[in-house]
């Protein structure tokens, strides 16, 4: 059934699109061009807007955006292109999901990464923009290595975002994957079958404390995005992660670092000297993350750097040598 539109936009609520917007266009705005009216969608488009704001929705205008081109089949910039006898009301329906806090990536059934518009829903963990960051100095990472085939690990790779942006970006590199959860491995492996570069990506069925002894010190960068929420902290996440995200790709122990841990001995393991690992954790944590990888257990340069909303976000360190 579908979800009547509102008739009024109360003074609240358009103050809370404002604020959320920042009272600015966004990148993605679908106004129309100056001098034209609105069409019917983009009006509906503000009415939803508002009920998004007021459900606590963090970004209302680009979700209602999104979804209006997404039911429409055109682009976010070509909404004010739908004529109003094309109006289709399962808009409505949508809205009223995402009012819900269901992700949006799970209604729409895709979550773009760097270059990748990759399938999402139940079971595998949504990518965020702030992986993106990780992946592009990981590319950098290898790019400067200058190896002819690099070979790269993906541990926890969930939608297999980070392994497909890192075969998509690196010529000839050789990517394995490796994920526990069989809710997510079937997003994975759909994913790899859909990208032209997922050919130079290997997934692996198996534990990513455990992965890939065969390749043992012959890796030249080891990356991942593990769960790292602590336990105690479950009522503090947000509603999209927490009732919606798998629990295995969220939770970690206590503090929320007891997979951070393992990673610490599994890369070291499967590095070669001189090569790199890079692991992604929450804006509270770089500092006991960077701690982990110790120069007396045979890492250098460990460092922490920042995401684009200048948050810590990710610990890389390269493997020196023998384990003291």
């Amino acid at each position: 059934m579908t979800e009547p539109a509102p008739t009024a936009v109360p003074s609240r609520a358009a103050a809370a699109v404002d604020a959320a917007s920042g009272g600015a266009a966004s990148a993605g705005d679908a106004a129309a061009p100056a001098g034209r009216p609105l069409n019917l969608l983009l009006s509906e488009v503000a009415l939803a807007a508002v009920r998004l704001a007021e459900a606590g929705v963090d970004s209302p205008r680009a979700d209602a955006e999104e979804l209006a081109a997404w039911v429409h089949g055109v682009r976010r910039g070509e909404l004010h292109t739908v004529r109003d006898g094309d109006f289709d009301a399962r808009f409505w329906a949508a809205i009223a999901r995402r009012e819900n806090r269901e992700p949006l990536q799970h209604i729409t059934g895709r979550a773009f990464f760097r270059y990748l518009e990759l399938e999402v829903g139940p079971g595998v963990f949504v990518p965020r923009p702030e992986t993106e960051v990780m992946v592009g100095w990981a590319i950098d990472r290898l790019r400067d290595l200058d190896i002819a085939e690099p070979v790269i690990v993906d541990l926890c790779s969930g939608s297999g975002a980070i392994a497909l942006a890192i075969a998509q970006e690196v010529p000839r590199s050789r990517v394995h994957a490796v994920e526990l959860s069989e809710d997510a491995l079937a997003w994975t492996g759909r994913n790899i079958a859909k990208v032209a570069e997922g050919r130079r990506v290997t997934l692996h069925h198996a534990d990513a404390r455990t992965a890939l002894s065969e390749l043992d010190g012959t890796v030249d960068l080891v990356i991942s995005n593990p769960p790292y929420i602590p336990l105690e902290e479950w009522e503090g996440v947000a509603t999209e992660a927490r009732d919606y995200d798998p629990q295995l790709a969220l939770f970690s122990g206590p503090d929320g670092l007891d997979m951070i841990r393992s990673l610490e001995r599994t890369a070291f393991r499967l590095l070669r000297p001189g090569s790199w690992v890079a692991v992604e954790h929450s804006d509270q944590q770089g500092g006991a993350v960077q701690r982990i990888f110790l120069e007396e257990r045979g890492w250098a340069e460990a460092a922490d750097h920042r995401d684009l909303t200048g948050r810590p976000r990710f610990v890389t360190a390269r493997k020196e040598g023998r384990r003291a």
